[in-house]
């Protein structure tokens, strides 16, 4: 089992940043794909971005692509979301997801565990 706990979320203006972080429980974590959801009043989960197991590999949404980074260090259990030039529609709760699949990565069925969450808020 995995335990994902994520951090850093908060209030920003548009045009800022902000970095996400997922810590993971387990000495697992490198035989995990990484990902990140996020969730908007009203709206379903949607896709942001995934890492592969070494890292080599990326994925993101077209919507977020150019401005948010993933990266992941194994060594410390963690994968991480550099989010810049935030607009206010990427206002959501952020989930970080762990899964052992091979495809369909950027879809919330690959992935086996989740975090609680974490607030980002983008003012205009």
């Amino acid at each position: 089992q995995v335990q994902l706990v994520e951090s850093g979320g908060g209030l920003v203006q548009a045009g800022g940043s902000l970095r996400l972080s997922c810590a993971a429980s387990g000495r697992t974590f490198s035989s995990y794909v990484m990902g990140w959801f996020r969730q908007a009043p009203g709206k379903e989960r949607e896709f942001v971005s995934a890492i592969t197991r070494s890292g080599g590999r990326l994925y993101y949404a077209d919507s977020v692509k150019g401005r948010f980074t993933i990266s992941r260090d194994n060594s410390k259990n963690t994968v991480y979301l550099q989010m810049n030039s935030l607009k206010p529609e990427d206002t959501a709760v952020y989930y970080c997801a762990a899964s052992r699949a091979i495809v369909a990565v950027t879809t919330t069925r690959a992935y086996e565990y989740w975090g609680q969450g974490t607030q980002v808020t983008v003012s205009s």
